[in-house]
């Protein structure tokens, strides 16, 4: 039974939350920053808080029951969409963009995605580029996880929410006893790291504020610039390899990054079956493109395609999305290539996108797994990541997962293409979403303005759809989950 008053005081959390963001960088723009925008700021964030307030304790009298599943799936996927669109007001003010573009371009930095509608970045005003850049880090984790580690009132049944939230097909595996306790050590672990991108991007050149802007969108593998450029704008090296670095560690398990931390042993990365996997596959790929573009000589020099390349498939494969260089006009199949280790994504419990390695692991082992039962039907065979031997449920479940994917990519490709794309933008915009990557091809080459109103609300829903791993969202066009 879902009851309605307790979603209300629910989404109101996060609400509340994105109108003190909003009234702060209001008051950025103010006293800060200077550029007489604060109004696109201050104004809805008034609105929401007072809204906010009154959906929180005008049913203060009504108890707060534990959440079952159901309600909290419909919270995770309501949260995604309100938010996004309030996250759009001061975009559409400031930008004077339609409001089907602003919520957009407002989910694209939520669900951190990175596809922009968006031109002339490097006139805008710094407090938008700024506020822009939070929202993505904002989401990087999650604002669900974010609400259960801030506010104790969602103590009773956050774990349900966490589940709900996170991405990954293995869920049980908590840093502590109390959930409230496990989602502050994973914010601790995102602060830490996100601090120490931020002064290794300013000593390594960038001014303090690209600086802290891009350590929100490297962290949180988001990929929106201040630039239009992107990073090719610095024209650094050393920045592109600073920035491998913090990709690598947005797309690794937080936890993993915590239990390296308590144990004092960097040896753990390299034992963890997953991030061991996740790092052989971007060697392997940034071997094969290398190669490929050093004999069609479409970069110059070798250092300087082995630090292209190198960034680019880290780029895709977390999902973050930055640019350094015209990769479109490299060889056609690099393009491919690029698509499909978006697909693969990052590591689970990360801020990465795609199906995760961990699928992906678990997906080859169980083709092995059947083909020795088809050599040896009369065989006892198992299945084992970490160590530990898979269940059914999870090595079922992690195929259909993988099998919705394809057929939702199919889906959306098609949908795109009957709104006029043609199959190279269609298949490349719906990858972008569906893994939370950002990057489009062919006439989305530099954004993704080229779409309908139709086709950029479709793009609107797959990133949500995307974000919380299809299951979550899906599960509610299903009649069953409304029955009582």
């Amino acid at each position: 039974m879902i009851r309605p008053l307790l979603i209300l005081r629910l989404l109101a959390m996060p609400c509340l939350w994105m109108s003190v963001v909003q009234f702060t960088f209001g008051e950025l723009s103010f006293m800060w920053f200077k550029d007489e925008v604060q109004h696109a700021f201050i104004t809805p964030a008034a609105i929401t808080f007072t809204l906010s307030l009154a959906f929180l304790f005008g049913f203060k009298k009504y108890p707060l029951p534990s959440v079952n599943i159901r309600e909290a799936m419909l919270f995770a996927s309501l949260t995604w969409l309100i938010v996004g669109i309030l996250g759009a007001i001061p975009i559409i003010t400031i930008t004077q963009v339609s409001f089907t573009n602003g919520v957009f371009e407002s989910i694209s930095a939520l669900t951190t995605t990175g596809a922009t509608m968006l031109s002339g970045l490097d006139d805008m005003p710094p407090t938008f580029l700024m506020y822009r850049q939070f929202l993505q880090w904002m989401g990087g984790l999650g604002v669900v996880i974010f609400v259960v580690a801030i506010l104790p009132m969602l103590n009773i049944g956050g774990m349900r929410l966490l589940k709900a939230e996170t991405p990954g097909p293995i869920k049980d595996d908590k840093l502590s006893p109390r959930i409230s306790n496990t989602t502050h050590y994973l914010w601790m672990v995102y602060l830490v790291i996100t601090g120490l991108c931020a002064v290794s991007y300013y000593f390594a050149g960038m001014s303090a504020f690209d600086a802290i802007g891009h350590s929100f969108t490297t962290v949180s593998t988001g990929g929106f610039s201040t630039h239009d450029a992107s990073m090719g704008y610095f024209k650094s090296p050393l920045i592109l390899w600073i920035c491998n670095l913090f990709m690598v560690l947005g797309a690794v398990n937080f936890a993993l990054h915590y239990r390296v931390y308590i144990a004092r042993s960097m040896i753990l990365y390299w034992k963890d079956e997953e991030a061991r996997t996740f790092l052989k596959i971007i060697a392997f790929v940034t071997l094969i493109l290398a190669l490929l573009l050093f004999q069609t000589d479409t970069e110059k020099g070798l250092w300087i395609t082995i630090t292209q390349t190198l960034f680019h498939v880290i780029s895709f494969i977390t999902s973050t999305g930055y640019a350094a260089t015209d990769f479109g006009a490299w060889p056609a199949v690099t393009s491919i290539i690029l698509i499909f280790v978006g697909y693969i994504g990052g590591c689970a419990g990360s801020t990465a996108g795609g199906n995760k390695v961990i699928r992906n692991i678990i997906s080859f082992k169980s083709i092995g797994l059947e083909i020795k039962r088809l050599v040896r039907p009369n065989g006892v065979f198992s299945i084992k990541f970490q160590g530990r031997t898979i269940s059914d449920d999870v090595r079922h479940s992690v195929m259909g997962f993988m099998c919705l994917a394809a057929m939702v990519t199919v889906l959306f490709t098609v949908l795109l293409m009957m709104t006029g794309m043609s199959f190279m933008a269609s298949l490349s915009a719906t990858a972008a979403c569906l893994n939370v990557l950002g990057p489009g091809f062919a006439e989305l080459g530099n954004n993704f303005s080229p779409l309908s109103d139709t086709g950029t609300w479709l793009m609107s829903f797959a990133m949500i759809l995307g974000r919380l791993e299809y299951f979550t969202v899906l599960v509610l066009f299903f009649p069953v989950f409304w029955r009582h």
